[in-house]
């Protein structure tokens, strides 16, 4: 019995795990387009330094958490001291790309539960740290806009250059567009072939009415004849 119930939980590790390409393959085609991406978040604002960034999606499965994940490992690349927070409250994956567990995250810092750097883990990759979500609440909306996540925010500007948060489809949830109300840019991530026109407008319109500035929009998964794999501009 408990041999299968090991089974099953080491099944949903691999089909939740996301590939680190820039970091087990730094040299790669796809890796090269994730450096490029993070030399536009740096220029894309002159007169402020971006050191918080949304990255979201209009749906499910357009490939955001692979995407927070190899940016916050190009950026710790860079030499930023990164923290890498799943803000996904409703379908946290972290833990499982990083191995490590998700007892206590994100949730028991803004519940008060724990202080930011008890509940950090340090990753295998230099200079960037992983604050995973911990036990998933009931209210994830109204935790990503209490006072609790200013005050984590700012203690999370103390130790660190960039945070990334990974954060929930917008289309589904308001917990992204509220994050993008706090943080300095937010990233779109559409699926080439998979996501529909209505909802890329959608979910840009979901953006616009934040206060949050959208950096820009990554087209992931395009098959490309020569080594492009993604697509990044300004909207």
């Amino acid at each position: 019995m408990g041999s299968k119930k090991s089974k099953k939980l080491k099944q949903i590790m691999m089909s939740t795990r996301r590939k680190l390409i820039a970091h087990d393959n730094p040299q790669s085609p796809i890796s090269e387009q994730y450096k490029t991406v993070r030399t536009s978040i740096n220029f894309s604002s002159v007169d402020q330094q971006i050191r918080s960034i949304v990255v979201t999606s209009s749906g499910p499965g357009e490939g955001k958490s692979t995407t927070a994940a190899n940016l916050a490992v190009v950026f710790a690349q860079e030499g930023k001291n990164v923290l890498l927070v799943d803000g996904d409250m409703r379908k946290p994956t972290s833990h499982y790309t990083f191995n490590v567990n998700n007892t206590f995250g994100l949730t028991s810092t803004l519940s008060r539960q724990k202080a930011l750097r008890e509940v950090v883990h340090q990753t295998d990759i230099k200079n960037l740290d992983l604050l995973t979500c911990g036990p998933i609440p009931p209210n994830p909306a109204e935790l990503l806009s209490s006072r609790s996540m200013e005050e984590l925010l700012k203690d999370i500007y103390q130790d660190y250059d960039m945070v990334v948060f990974d954060t929930p489809p917008l289309l589904a949830v308001t917990d992204a567009q509220v994050l993008s109300n706090k943080c300095d840019g937010t990233v779109l991530v559409l699926s080439s072939g998979t996501t529909e026109v209505d909802s890329a407008k959608k979910a840009k319109e979901l953006l616009d009415t934040t206060k949050g500035k959208l950096l820009g929009v990554i087209l992931n998964n395009r098959e490309m004849k020569d080594t492009s794999y993604y697509y990044y501009g300004k909207n």
